[in-house]
């Protein structure tokens, strides 16, 4: 999710340092999710590595960047977290 945020914080790519911060930490997550598939399924490592990312975004702007904040966002988020648990433990059979 960090790089997100300093893709946030790039404007577009006009801004040299968040850039290259955006591409370091898009690289790093790759290579934590190319590790991850070394442990769980295709699916289920890849619901985990955008599950993360997801409700970290959403958190971030709701703490950061002053984005609304509801139940209903509390609500998906558990939906987010309910999900990737649900293919984790499927996955085990």
């Amino acid at each position: 999710m960090l790089w997100v945020i300093t893709m946030k914080y790039s404007a577009g790519f006009t801004k040299i340092v968040p850039t290259v911060l955006t591409f370091m930490f898009a690289l790093a997550s790759l290579l934590f999710l190319s590790i991850s598939l070394k442990s769980f399924q295709l699916g289920t490592a890849y619901s985990i590595w955008t599950g993360i990312g997801s409700i970290g975004a959403v958190i971030v702007g709701i703490l950061f960047f002053n984005e609304p904040k509801s139940l209903l966002k509390l609500f998906f988020i558990f939906l987010i977290i309910s999900g990737v648990l649900g293919l984790k433990f499927t996955s085990m059979e």
